[in-house]
């Protein structure tokens, strides 16, 4: 999770992110990245910048949140959206705004991380059998 200097987080803040991302990541299968900080330029730009950077960008979610500006964008790559569809990355981002605005930053991020790897877990199914 990278983290500009300053890092807004404490210790225990960080291992309840990581934790989060580290869970995630075992539902859904796909990668996660957190980025709290400063956009450079255009916000959605520099979050896309940030994403196409990662190590696997198509099986990856990006959140990027500048506190400072108030703006939060979340990026998917193409594989994760077979499942993930932008309307739920959408509601996604109303419930994290919702906790931002509350003050609760750590919180809206663990729960839209959560979020996020409920919808964009693949679907089970389920075989027929002779």
């Amino acid at each position: 999770m990278p983290v500009p200097a300053g890092d807004p987080f404490s210790s225990s803040e960080r291992f309840a992110l990581d934790d989060a991302i580290r869970k995630a990541e075992q539902l859904c299968r796909f990668e996660f990245s957190v980025f709290v900080g400063n956009a450079e330029g255009d916000p959605r730009a520099f979050a896309t910048r940030l994403h196409n950077s990662l190590v696997a960008p198509a099986r990856s979610i990006l959140i990027m949140v500048d506190p400072t500006a108030h703006v939060l964008e979340i990026v998917t790559g193409g594989y994760v959206r077979r499942t993930l569809t932008d309307r739920q990355v959408e509601l996604v981002a109303l419930h994290m705004q919702t906790a931002f605005a509350e003050g609760d930053l750590v919180g809206g991020l663990r729960r839209g991380i959560q979020m996020l790897a409920e919808h964009a877990r693949s679907p089970e199914t389920l075989h027929a059998g002779p």
